[in-house]
């Protein structure tokens, strides 16, 4: 035990206040110091990536699951579902699904004047998904016939505003054997979700006036959005609806049907944590020649306590706690910097992203526990692993030529 207090003692000793030779006597503790605050840049860097890194995952999969809830039920034969009632009937009935909404989804043509036409996209629903949010126009999520929401990036290269008139023409299935479907349409809004993909495309009206311009029947969809609890298993629910479901209906997780942004997702999820866990790895590997540092400079002092009784070991272990020393501040204050930062990020959204690139305006941050408790105790083991090599050394040092060198 005696031996234990001793060992602590040193080690906090050369840890705050390590001092060199008669010139240059406070350099040894700049050494000290840089090496905690490299561990510390280390530790902050790699919290707030993966803080980061997990915002992007849950922010894009509630929008993505906002647009198009967790599973969709189509048909195989890329043709409208007929009787949708029955399909949104039998999913209702599966435990942990808590609602189901008919879409009508159908691409059109977009025509303000005699020289503005473009291609979009009509979205018949009963209410606009979750996540768009209205920038100008009317406030009501529910729609009404006739009116119709749209992007604010298409209506400014369009130039339309809330309280326009536009023209839709619907394509007729058979190609151009049938006449087009003709619809007018009041803008009585404009929304964002930041998924650029989306804005660009999606024009947002009511279910039947949406069949109307389409030529759906009455109890026909283009595809039936199944919404399921909060932490259910939905592509285990996909599984078993798609089995109980008659032809031509099949059930997909929203994870296939946006296979690409989501293989984006786990790609960050991946590759992103594992190159910046390298920055913690290179912090700890600095310890090295900060304690050999630090030894060299204290080998009389080592000869010296070695003189008097101490052994290898407890050089091993003095110099070990080093290490762990300096792991240890460095995982705190480490933390601290990323609390603090992610702290700010959330309130005041700091870190601008082009949304055009990463589908939001600003970086996420969604913070976990477990990123603050494991990132140190990893940080910690590693320095105090490192510091054993430098520590071995220290203990094999001997002691009448350490003292001899000293004068």
């Amino acid at each position: 035990m005696r031996n234990q207090s001793l060992q602590t003692f040193l080690a906090l000793r050369y840890l705050r206040g390590a001092e060199g030779r008669s010139e240059g006597r406070r350099f040894l503790r700049l050494v000290v110091r840089i090496a905690v605050g490299g561990v510390a840049v280390g530790v902050a860097t790699l919290i707030l990536s993966l803080a980061i890194v997990r915002g992007f995952s849950d922010e894009i999969t509630r929008k993505i699951v906002g647009f198009g809830a967790q599973i969709q039920i189509e048909s195989l034969r890329d043709a409208p579902l007929a009787e949708a009632h029955s399909y949104a009937a039998i999913a209702e009935e599966q435990k942990g699904v808590v609602g189901t909404a008919q879409i009508v989804l159908e691409f059109v043509l977009l025509r303000t004047d005699e020289k503005r036409i473009e291609g979009a996209a009509i979205w018949g629903t009963d209410e606009l998904p979750s996540y768009v949010a209205l920038t100008a126009g009317t406030s009501r999520t529910k729609l009404s016939p006739g009116e119709l929401y749209m992007g604010a990036s298409l209506a400014h290269s369009m130039q339309v505003e809330p309280g326009d008139r536009i023209t839709l023409f619907s394509v007729p299935s058979d190609g151009m054997q049938g006449r087009p479907r003709v619809g007018q349409f009041t803008v009585a809004g404009l929304y964002e979700s930041s998924l650029a993909d989306f804005d660009d495309l999606y024009l947002f009206t009511e279910i039947d006036r949406a069949r109307q311009l389409v030529g759906y029947a009455p109890d026909a969809a283009s595809r039936i959005d199944v919404r399921v609890e909060e932490g259910e298993d939905y592509e285990r629910i996909a599984t078993v609806l798609d089995d109980l479901l008659p032809f031509p209906a099949m059930a997909r997780p929203i994870s296939e049907v946006y296979r690409s942004l989501f293989a984006w997702v786990r790609l960050q999820q991946s590759i992103i944590p594992l190159v910046l866990s390298i920055i913690v790895l290179v912090a700890a590997v600095n310890v090295i020649g900060t304690l050999l540092m630090v030894i060299l400079e204290k080998r009389s002092d080592i000869g010296v306590l070695m003189g008097m009784g101490a052994r290898g070991r407890d050089m091993t272990a003095t110099f070990t706690r080093v290490g762990l020393g300096i792991g240890l501040a460095g995982s705190t204050i480490g933390a601290t910097i990323a609390l603090v930062f992610a702290l700010i990020q959330m309130e005041y959204g700091i870190i601008p992203l082009p949304a055009e690139a990463y589908y939001m305006k600003e970086a996420p941050i969604a913070l976990s526990l477990l990123d603050f408790a494991l990132v140190p105790l990893l940080t910690c083991i590693l320095c105090t692993g490192a510091a054993f090599v430098p520590a071995r050394y220290a203990s094999r040092i001997d002691p009448i030529r350490a003292i001899h060198l000293q004068h």
